[in-house]
Formats: structure tokens, C-alpha cells, sequence
């Protein structure tokens, strides 16, 4: 017994878990402040985790190039795991500055709101930072319980009820094909570690066709395709963001995303690599239903969180095609298009935010008639989201966009890539749409309970910077973005 203590105790390096480390005590550390202060008081819960934030930003940064390995090796604190974190860390921090006078708004003032955006943003990363099945298994849950309150944390709505009810329940179903993915693979290779589960399958060729490793994959792929929102699974999307408060769909469409992508994608290349042909066969089918669904649908949406829920639908299915390339401008386009998903995606939201009323009432098409002329700063971030997420020039959506086809082509996919040029082609009539309402109909309102809180305008600056500089100068970022790859 003293051996496994001695051996547990070497194979322990608190530098691979650093980051998230940090930001855990960050998270805990506000929870006990917050019983010392009067209720309803968040000011400081905001300051203090924007501070975590950048923090462990710093500790994220300081990592880059210095990969750390620990917990026998279930933990990998590399490059990859370093840029996913980034986008982890903007997305949890433009949620918050964004949150406070919007709690405020809608009457709930809770402070406890702020940790859990944290303890989600840490599970996060350790799905990013995962070289084992259940180090990643941890993460998720560790997410998905935080995302499962802020969810329905209006719980005084029937509609925010009815979104953290639904997802917590399609989400636990999700993690148990999730969990029966891994263990049938567990079954097969006597493993969880991803490194060595793709040896021992590329070393045993009989077991590419047994039904256990097939069913594994498949299982696997369920779980994660479910948290990524991409068709068939995607149907909880549309009423949970649309019941969540506003910040926390934000916050929902871009950081797990991101981190779901981060685990399938690693899980993909490190595991199933001598499966590789089937894989990605089978993503090709769920890419195109994924582009085509959430664009056809949002189409003939009214509400603006419904259309841009379907519209990330949408671009899941786009992010899909880089995996379906499995090139290393894939992979690479899938890692900078996360990040510019995330500027251009919480900046349209940080918009709808401020335009709303109490209860949430206006975020259709109809109350955002006239806004643009009513509200010119806002209506001028909102436009050059809305360009962002359709994808043109000079925008970090067209550069991400062209990464990720560049891919597909390279890779001999040119109807994948042909595809995703029509569906986004057919994404600008309920962009351009939005436009229209906010700048070529008369307003109905006067807009006059529209403020600019200095939080708020914050985090939609960030993101204009963020979404133009990775559109205009898109190539520093894209080569960290392959330096990231494994």
C-alpha cells in the first residue's frame, strides 16, 4: 500500500491543473465573501471574478510552450489546452460584465450567480486539458451541474424552469451514452487513457470491427454531439436558450461548445485515429444535416434568441467540417473559429441584453425596429456582429469560415466545403433581416429604458476588438492556433 501511496504521490504535478486550480479557490473564495455581505450586493461579485479571470489567464498564458503532464498522466496542461482555456476565460468574463445590471433588471440580484459562471468555466478546462476519458467525464459534469442552475436560475419564471428542466434532463440522458461509450471502449482495451486506447486499437486490427469498439465510438460521439448541439441533437437548443437568462445563453453557445469540441476533437485524434475513415464519414452526414437544419429553421424565426440559437446550431455544423477534414487546417480552423464564434456570438448577445425590458419582453424582430437609429452605438456593434456571423469580410467570421473550408478542400472535401458556402449564403437573409428592422422601419418605441452601463459596454468592445482584429490580422492568431496542435 505504501508503493501506491508513493507511486500516487510522483505522478502528482499541481502545475498541470494550475489554471483551473486557481480559478476554482477564486470561485470558492466568493462564495465565503458572499455570506459576509448583505443580500442582493454583486458588485463586488463581478470585480472579483473578472480578477479570477485574469488571473489565470496570466497562470494560462505563462504555461504556453512549457506543456505539464500530471495525475499519472490523465491531466495534460499543453498548448491546446492552453488556447481553449483562452476562449473559456473571454467567454466567461464577457458573460459577467455583462450580467450585473441585467440581474438587477430582471430582479435577481444573487451573487452566487458569479461562482458558478466559474466552477463551469473551470470544468471546462479540464474537459480542454483531459488526456484520460474520465478526467474529461469529470469536466463535463463539473460544467454541466453549474450550466444546469444558471440555466433555470430565474426560478421564478416558468420559462427558466422549463430550460434548466429540460436540460438537465436530455442532459443527463446525453452523459449516460456518454459514460456507456466509455465503458464499452474501457471493455475493449483494458484502458480510459486516450494515448493509449488508440495504440492498443492500431496495434489489435481485429478490433476496429468488433461491435463493441464500433458501439463505444458511436456512444461517444452521441454524448459529445449533444453537447455541441448538432443535428439530430439538437433539439433542446431552441427552448433552453430562449428560457435561460439571456447572459447564460451567451455564455452557453460559445464556452462549452467549445469545450465539447475540445474533448471530441482530442478524443477523435488520440483514440479512434485508425478509425479515422468511419469517423469521418460519419460527422460528413451530421455536419451537413447540422448546416442545414439550424439555417433552415432560423429562418422563419420572430424571436431573436430563438434565430440565434438556431444559428449556432448552424455553426456547430460549420465547425464540424474541420474535424471532417482532419488536416491540420482543420483542426487549427477549428480552434481560431471557437474563438472568433465567441466575440462575434456574446457580442450579438450582449446587444439583446441591453435591448431588452424587464422579463425579457422586446428581443423580437419587431421591437428592434428603428433601434439602429435610436441607438446608434449599439446598432453599429450589433451590425458588425451580424456581418461576423454571416461570415464577410473584414470580420473574424469570414477569416474562421475560410480556414475552416480552406480544410475541406485540402482534404478532397469540396462538396462538404461547397455546402457550407450555400448555408451561409443562406444565413444572410435572417441576418440581413435584423438589419432591416433596425434601420429601414419606423421605430415603434422610443427605446428610452436603454442605459449603457460602463460593465456592459465593456464587454461589447472587447468583442468588437476581438471579432476585427481576427478578421483584419487573422494570421498571428491562426498560428497559435497550429503551434496548439497536439
Amino acid at each position: 500500500m505504501e508503493n501506491l501511496v508513493e507511486i500516487a504521490l510522483q505522478n502528482v504535478n499541481m502545475a498541470a491543473i494550475l489554471p483551473s486550480l486557481v480559478l476554482t479557490c477564486f470561485g470558492m473564495g466568493l462564495l465565503l465573501i458572499n455570506v459576509f455581505l448583505p443580500r442582493g450586493t454583486t458588485r463586488h461579485a463581478v470585480w472579483i471574478s473578472v480578477v479570477g479571470l485574469v488571473v489565470t489567464g496570466f497562470f494560462v498564458y505563462t504555461g504556453w510552450g512549457n506543456p505539464q503532464y500530471g495525475f499519472n498522466d490523465a491531466v495534460a496542461n499543453d498548448n491546446y489546452a492552453a488556447f481553449f482555456s483562452m476562449i473559456f476565460l473571454f467567454a466567461a468574463g464577457l458573460t459577467i460584465l455583462m450580467s450585473d445590471d441585467y440581474l438587477t433588471r430582471e430582479g435577481y440580484p444573487v451573487s452566487e450567480y458569479y461562482p458558478l459562471i466559474l466552477f463551469a468555466t473551470a470544468g471546462a478546462m479540464w474537459m480542454a486539458s483531459g488526456t484520460d476519458m474520465l478526467t474529461i467525464f469529470l469536466g463535463l459534469e463539473v460544467m454541466s451541474i453549474a450550466l444546469y442552475v444558471l440555466a433555470g436560475f430565474f426560478r421564478g419564471q416558468l420559462r427558466s424552469n422549463e430550460a434548466g428542466l429540460k436540460y438537465f434532463l436530455l442532459g443527463a440522458f446525453s452523459t449516460g451514452f456518454l459514460l456507456y461509450g466509455i465503458a464499452l471502449i474501457y471493455g475493449v482495451t483494458g484502458s480510459t487513457k486516450l494515448t493509449e486506447i488508440g495504440i492498443y486499437l492500431n496495434a489489435h486490427g481485429s478490433l476496429l470491427e468488433n461491435p463493441m469498439t464500433l458501439a463505444g465510438l458511436v456512444l461517444l460521439s452521441t454524448g459529445f454531439l449533444f453537447k455541441i448541439a448538432a443535428a439530430p441533437f439538437h433539439m433542446w437548443t431552441p427552448d433552453v436558450y430562449e428560457g435561460a437568462p439571456t447572459p447564460i445563453t451567451a455564455f452557453m453557445s460559445a464556452g462549452p461548445k467549445a469545450a465539447a469540441f475540445a474533448a471530441f476533437l482530442r478524443i477523435m485524434e488520440y483514440c479512434f485515429f485508425s478509425l479515422k475513415p468511419e469517423w469521418t464519414a460519419m460527422l460528413w452526414v451530421v455536419a451537413v444535416l447540422t448546416m442545414v437544419i439550424g439555417n433552415v429553421i432560423a429562418i422563419q424565426q420572430t424571436n431573436l434568441k430563438r434565430m440565434l440559437a438556431y444559428s449556432s446550431i448552424a455553426h456547430a455544423g460549420y465547425a464540424l467540417v474541420g474535424l471532417v477534414a482532419a488536416n491540420e487546417i482543420g483542426y487549427s480552423g477549428i480552434l481560431f473559429y471557437m474563438l472568433a464564434y465567441t466575440f462575434m456570438n456574446i457580442g450579438a448577445f450582449a446587444v439583446l441584453v441591453l435591448a431588452g425590458k424587464k422579463g425579457e419582453e422586446n428581443l423580437t424582430l419587431d421591437g428592434f425596429s428603428g433601434f439602429g437609429l435610436k441607438r446608434p452605438f449599439l446598432g453599429v456593434a450589433m451590425t458588425v456582429f451580424l456581418f461576423s456571423l454571416m461570415g464577410l469580410p473584414p470580420t473574424a467570421g469570414f477569416a474562421g469560415k475560410f480556414y475552416i473550408f480552406a480544410g475541406a478542400i485540402k482534404a478532397g472535401y469540396i462538396w462538404l466545403a461547397v455546402i457550407g458556402v450555400l448555408n451561409s449564403a443562406v444565413s444572410l437573409y435572417y441576418y440581413l433581416r435584423i438589419m432591416v428592422y433596425m434601420y429601414f422601419r419606423d421605430p415603434v418605441e422610443d427605446y428610452a429604458w436603454v442605459s449603457l452601463p460602463a460593465a456592459a459596454v465593456i464587454s461589447i468592445v472587447i468583442a468588437l476588438l476581438g471579432v476585427l482584429y481576427l478578421g483584419i490580422i487573422p494570421g498571428d492568431v491562426m498560428e497559435l492556433a497550429k503551434l496548439a496542435i497536439f
